[in-house]
C-alpha cells in the first residue's frame, strides 16, 4: 500500500542508495577525468572489497578493521592493475580500454566464484548500529542511517584531498590538461598511478560498507556498474560535485519508482539519463566541450 510513511521511508532508502552510488561514482568518474579510462573493472572492484572485508572479518570480528582491509586491498589490486596492464592503455583507443576492463572485471568475478563459491555472504553491522531508530515521524534500521553519514565523511574526506591538498590540485589539473603537467615536470604516470588506487579504493570502500545492507555475491557488481556509469552520465564526466548529484539523483529515481513498480526502476534512471542527454549533452555539471 502507497502511503506518505511508504513515500517518507523510500526517500531515505533513496537517499543511501544514492550516497552509495555517489560515492562509487566519485572514484569512476576521477578516474575517467583523469586517465581517460573507461573502467568496465569498477563493479569489479565493488565486489572485491565486500568479499575481502568479508575476509577479514572472519578472522577479527571487527567491522572497522573488515572495512580498513577490504579499501586497502582494492586500492593496492588498482595499483597493480594500473602498473602492469592499464598504463600500456592511455594512449590506445577507447575500444581497448573497455575490452581490457570488461576482461579484468570477469577475472576478479571468476576468481572470487572459484575461491568462495556463488552464495551469497553477508557481514553483520557493528553490533552498537544493529536494530531499528525511532525518528519520530518513522522507525527506520539504525544501520542505514549509520551508512549514511559514513559516506557523507568518505565523500567530505575525497573532497577535501581533491580541492584542499597538492595531490588533488595535480589531479584536478591532470584532468584538464595531463600534457601541461607533465611539462612541468611532475611525473604524470605516478600521479595516475596514486589516482587509479584511489578510485579503486572508492568503491571497495563502498562495497564493504554496503555489506550489511546488501548480501554479497560474485555478480553484486555488474547492475551497480550500469547505475554507476547512469550517475555519471548524468552528473558530468569528470565532475565531483556532478557524481555526488547525479548519485542523488538516480538514488531517489530508483528508490520512489520501485515504490509503484520495481520493474520501472531502471527504466526511469535511463529515461532520466536521456532527458539530461537531449538538454545539456555534457551533464549537470559537466564541462562543455570535454571529450
Amino acid at each position: 500500500m502507497i502511503n506518505w510513511g511508504n513515500f517518507i521511508s523510500q526517500c531515505f532508502n533513496g537517499l543511501v542508495l544514492g550516497a552509495l552510488l555517489a560515492l562509487i561514482s566519485s572514484g569512476l568518474t576521477i578516474i575517467y577525468g583523469t586517465l581517460g579510462v573507461l573502467n568496465l573493472a569498477h563493479g569489479a572492484m565493488f565486489m572485491l572489497g565486500g568479499y575481502a572485508g568479508w575476509v577479514a572479518y572472519g578472522y577479527t570480528g571487527s567491522f572497522i578493521v573488515a572495512v580498513l582491509c577490504g579499501s586497502l586491498f582494492v586500492m593496492v589490486v588498482g595499483i597493480v592493475v594500473e602498473r602492469v596492464i592499464i598504463r600500456y592503455f592511455y594512449t590506445r583507443p577507447h575500444e581497448d580500454q573497455l575490452l581490457v576492463t570488461f576482461g579484468l572485471g570477469i577475472v576478479f568475478v571468476e576468481a572470487v566464484r572459484f575461491f568462495f563459491g556463488s552464495l551469497s555472504k553477508m557481514v553483520p553491522p557493528p553490533p552498537p548500529l544493529v536494530g531499528i531508530m525511532n525518528l519520530g515521524f518513522m522507525f527506520y534500521p539504525t544501520y542505514r542511517i549509520a551508512l549514511l553519514g559514513i559516506v557523507a565523511v568518505a565523500l567530505l574526506a575525497l573532497f577535501i584531498v581533491l580541492y584542499k591538498t597538492r595531490i588533488g590540485m595535480i589531479v584536478r589539473a591532470g584532468i584538464e590538461d595531463a600534457v601541461m603537467v607533465d611539462a612541468l615536470g611532475i611525473d604524470v604516470y605516478k600521479v595516475f598511478m596514486l589516482v587509479f588506487g584511489i578510485g579503486a579504493m572508492a568503491a571497495g570502500f563502498a562495497g564493504i560498507v554496503n555489506a550489511p545492507v546488501v548480501s554479497i555475491a560474485p555478480d553484486v557488481g555488474e547492475a551497480i556498474l550500469v547505475q554507476t556509469f547512469v550517475v555519471v552520465v548524468i552528473g558530468g564526466v569528470g565532475s565531483f560535485p556532478g557524481a555526488i548529484l547525479g548519485g542523488l539523483i538516480a538514488g531517489e529515481i530508483i528508490s520512489i519508482t520501485s515504490m509503484f513498480d520495481p520493474a520501472y526502476s531502471y527504466v526511469m534512471l535511463f529515461a532520466a539519463m536521456v532527458v539530461v542527454l537531449v538538454v545539456r549533452p555534457y551533464g549537470l555539471l559537466g564541462v562543455k566541450g570535454r571529450e
